[in-house]
């Protein structure tokens, strides 16, 4: 057997070794008290952090750039709450992923204005559910599958294995996951014609082609031009959600919000800054719990407007 004949028998071999570990991880974390687990999981975001890992690096980069009028003392005191809360977000996929259905409603302590969404429902004009990538948006996505039928557009792990196990645990109260491909897109428009609600992380870089730059925090950053598009198609209702961890485990606070109202302009470039602005006011409401470990600034016009080809910081 040859090296290169080695090397492709051992790859799947890793893999089934990985996904044989994450299933023993989910399973631990789903038997401990959300309070325990999400002290692992602040343990986990410490340890980032004294490290200097690459996730610290990122999450300063992100905050000194969208944030400059907090000190230098805040902004390093917001990237250690930001790293505690992103290992919380590894942690509670145990419960999230593995617990009933019960349990699931019953973490979400807290629902503001769900009547946002009951009426953007009853309209019959189908609904998109953006939800950013803010506290615990596995769990919301979860308890609003609960309500209604919905569909999620997702990008695929690189682990063909993982996304298995990813999709049964994400489709088992009625969800359906699509995904980011035409395919998918399809889906999400029929969905919407249906009168249905479909739900997108819009905080997400695209791939180049598949957005247009819109100031967030100020900054150019390449935006998602999807929602656009199936707003206009479709004449679908859209609005924001948020699940935000309370303190000591004690659960979760789940948000439905309108939409900025120049998300419906048909001007793309209007839509889009709107959309920006409105994941902005979310972040800013409770910024140690968004995404800063995500490279969002990573794509950067060219002199011509159009995006690098290769990310860049």
């Amino acid at each position: 057997m040859n090296k290169r004949t080695a090397q492709s028998h051992g790859r799947p071999r890793r893999s089934a070794l990985r996904l044989l570990l994450l299933r023993g991880l989910l399973r631990l974390f789903a038997r401990l008290p959300l309070r325990l687990s999400h002290a692992i999981g602040a343990g986990i975001g410490w340890l980032a952090w004294i490290t200097h890992s690459s996730m610290r690096k990122t999450a300063a980069d992100n905050i000194r750039r969208c944030l400059p009028e907090l000190s230098t003392e805040q902004q390093d005191q917001l990237v250690r709450e930001t790293l505690l809360e992103t290992g919380k977000t590894l942690t509670e996929l145990g419960v999230i992923w593995q617990g009933s259905r019960e349990q699931i409603e019953t973490l979400a302590r807290e629902v503001r204005n769900e009547e946002i969404l009951i009426q953007a429902m009853a309209a019959d004009r189908g609904v998109i559910l953006l939800a950013p990538h803010s506290g615990a948006w596995e769990l919301g996505g979860l308890f609003t599958a609960t309500r209604t039928q919905m569909t999620t557009l997702y990008r695929p792990p690189r682990e063909p294995a993982f996304e298995a196990l990813m999709n049964r645990s994400r489709e088992r109260f009625g969800g359906r996951l699509v995904p980011a491909n035409r395919h998918g897109v399809k889906a999400l428009l029929m969905a919407l014609r249906r009168g249905e609600l479909v739900a997108i992380l819009p905080d997400q870089e695209p791939n180049v082609g598949e957005g247009a730059f819109a100031p967030f925090f100020g900054h150019p950053a390449y935006t998602l031009t999807l929602v656009h598009n199936l707003m206009q198609k479709t004449g679908a209702i859209a609005i924001l959600g948020r699940t935000e961890r309370l303190p000591h485990g004690q659960g979760y606070r789940l948000g439905y919000f309108e939409a900025p109202i120049g998300m419906y302009d048909p001007d793309p470039a209007i839509a889009l800054a709107a959309l920006n602005q409105g994941i902005e006011q979310m972040v800013r409401e409770n910024p140690a719990q968004y995404q800063w470990v995500y490279r969002r600034f990573g794509r950067q016009p060219t002199p011509s407007g159009n995006a690098t080809s290769e990310t860049v910081d």
